[in-house]
């Protein structure tokens, strides 16, 4: 059974809201009709309801179970205004316009519906650059507790139960961050394993990924700086509570290919079984996961953004309504705490 087959099932007894910042969208509708229909809670359509009701009817598509709401015409913008302004207060955020008209646009909207505990995820991207929806999420959201690094996290499943977690893979970052430090490294390590394994119900085993394997003597700093991460990453998992594998730095062949490793000498629990793929920068990691998705063709699910204190999404442009859907799932069962999506077994 797939991930998001599994999750689902487990919704279906804990269901949630997903707000979709771009309810105009077909493929946001097609996904919330899905979403819908297999009872894993209401979906929040953000939009003009003709527009909606519309497109609905051009795909045959009934949206009963589906909310819709028009920001402009919402009750809570005077209170979504004073939010934002608060924000802009105490937050050292420097927002770009007047607080009344910021929380029209769709995307604050969504973000301050989660944030005020409106809505229990949100899902942006399906129709502008990320890096639009990132800032306003960036601005709005709240960050998880002892972290300082906001990332991303894209979950690909493929049929070779043998790769990963049963064939899942948690690639970081893949969208948000150019150039990691080695601080925001661990960040990104550690924040992708405590959401991999309240997904999975499995120790995460984590790589952190570079050119070369186990240096003795790594003179590029990019390298080093790989080696020093996986340090901090062990000690802020430590300090988090979170339980995790961790090594680093390996290749990637010597992370996910148990003959790979075994071949260069790697030893340890996360040789050749890693289920988190931490890559160095972010020209690799967004490289890798196209490349991936694209020639493997395989399922691709986010990204997921890591380091808030509650689940969002920024999905692609090119993402297709199951994606999106997918997606949904996940950030939906984000919000479930982790004790009532994996309850333990009665004697």
């Amino acid at each position: 059974m797939s991930l998001i087959s599994k999750l689902s099932a487990r919704l279906q007894n804990h269901p949630k809201r997903v707000v979709f910042a771009e309810g105009e969208d077909p493929r946001i509708i097609q996904a919330a009709r899905q979403f819908a229909t297999k009872k894993l809670g209401v979906p929040i359509l953000l939009g003009d309801r003709q527009r909606i009701k519309i497109a609905a009817a051009r795909l045959n598509i009934n949206l009963d179970g589906i909310r819709i709401i028009e920001p402009e015409r919402s009750d809570e913008l005077k209170s979504f205004a004073e939010k934002l302004a608060s924000i802009q207060k105490y937050g050292n955020t420097q927002l770009q316009g007047n607080p009344e008209e910021l929380a029209k646009l769709r995307n604050y909207f969504a973000c301050l519906m989660v944030a005020t505990s409106g809505a229990d995820a949100l899902i942006s991207g399906a129709t502008q650059h990320a890096s639009s929806g990132l800032r306003t999420i960036l601005q709005v959201m709240p960050r998880q507790h002892g972290v300082e690094t906001v990332s991303s996290m894209l979950i690909l499943e493929s049929e070779e139960a043998r790769f990963g977690c049963e064939g899942v893979l948690f690639l970081a970052d893949c969208g948000v961050i150019p150039e990691p430090t080695a601080e925001q490294l661990a960040d990104i390590a550690v924040t992708t394993a405590s959401l991999a394994g309240h997904l999975t119900n499995t120790l995460p085993k984590v790589a952190l990924l570079a050119y070369s394997t186990h240096s003795e003597n790594a003179r590029l700093a990019s390298v080093q700086k790989v080696q020093s991460a996986t340090k901090l990453a062990k000690i802020l998992a430590r300090d988090l509570g979170i339980n995790a594998d961790i090594d680093g730095e390996l290749q990637a062949d010597a992370a996910i290919n148990p003959f790979a490793a075994l071949s260069k000498g790697v030893t340890g629990s996360v040789a050749g079984k890693a289920s988190v793929l931490v890559f160095p920068d972010l020209n690799s990691g967004n490289i890798a996961s196209k490349m991936a998705q694209f020639i493997a063709d395989i399922p691709a699910y986010g990204q997921i953004l890591t380091g808030l204190d509650r689940p969002a999404a920024e999905i692609s442009r090119g993402a297709s309504a199951h994606d999106i859907f997918g997606t949904a799932v996940i950030v939906a069962a984000q919000a479930v705490d982790k004790l009532f999506l994996y309850p333990k077994l009665k004697d």
